[in-house]
């Protein structure tokens, strides 16, 4: 058994206090035939949306095995607000996993993106077997459609299943699929960080990423796809903190 790493509260999730190393070193330790679980890469939207979320959703979060930070600019906001929080974006994980961790023979099983997502991927690491299910639209909503994935996944004894089909449907797919009891292997909730490892949607320059701008490159990208989520339902954030670090000082006067 892989012991739990220490964690840190913000925002009212608990996040693994983990590098990028780190976290790979507790995927790759992982037992392939163990008990699935599954990580999940909280960033400022999916926190937004976390606050008026039911009960399902945030109990995905509160489930997964690792939890770790997937934006700069969340961490950012933790320091000012007197938590700590390490960041390990998603898609640099999932880049590393498949360099360094994936061995030859190991199946992968992609839950979403389309099947040109899932050629690349096999061109690019002919290797191994990608096995691939396309979920419709309205996931979230569909309880028979989450089951054949779940049913997908359980017949592809894959050691890894990304799952790309976009936030929260991901992570109460993920959670399902730990519920299920028939599942292993390890799960990633990262929405599109294999169409960047593919070349179908382009990073922002690594400056731009550590200067913690990547939303601004991926809003100057796709700005009718995108504005609002940056522009509208992102900044409430801030009040978010503001309130949570009220309430913590209250708590402890």
């Amino acid at each position: 058994m892989i012991p739990p790493p220490a964690r840190s509260a913000f925002l009212d999730l608990d996040y693994d206090r983990l590098s990028l190393e780190e976290t790979l070193h507790h995927i790759a330790a992982r037992d392939p035939a163990a008990h699935f679980g599954y990580l999940v890469t909280p960033n400022v939207d999916h926190i937004v949306r976390l606050e008026n979320a039911p009960p399902a959703i945030r109990k995905a979060y509160e489930q997964a095995e690792l939890c770790v930070c997937d934006s700069r600019v969340v961490s950012r906001l933790a320091k000012l607000a007197g938590a700590s929080l390490t960041v390990v974006p998603g898609s640099d994980l999932v880049r590393e996993i498949m360099a360094r961790v994936i061995q030859p023979g190991d199946r992968i099983c992609l839950i979403g993106g389309s099947a040109e997502t899932a050629g690349k991927l096999s061109t690019l690491h002919p290797e191994i077997t990608v096995l691939q299910h396309s979920p419709p639209m309205g996931l979230l909503h569909d309880r028979a459609a989450r089951a054949l994935a779940i049913d997908f996944v359980a017949e592809a004894r894959a050691r890894f299943i990304l799952l790309a089909v976009g936030s929260p449907q991901q992570e109460v797919l993920a959670y399902e699929m730990f519920d299920d009891g028939r599942i292993t292997g390890f799960g990633l909730c990262i929405g599109a960080a294999v169409e960047f490892i593919t070349g179908e949607q382009s990073r922002a320059p690594r400056l731009v990423q550590k200067a913690g701008f990547e939303w601004a490159w991926r809003l100057a990208s796709q700005p009718r796809r995108l504005w609002r989520r940056y522009l509208v339902d992102g900044p409430v954030i801030f009040a978010m903190v503001w309130r949570w670090q009220r309430a913590r000082k209250d708590g402890l006067g």
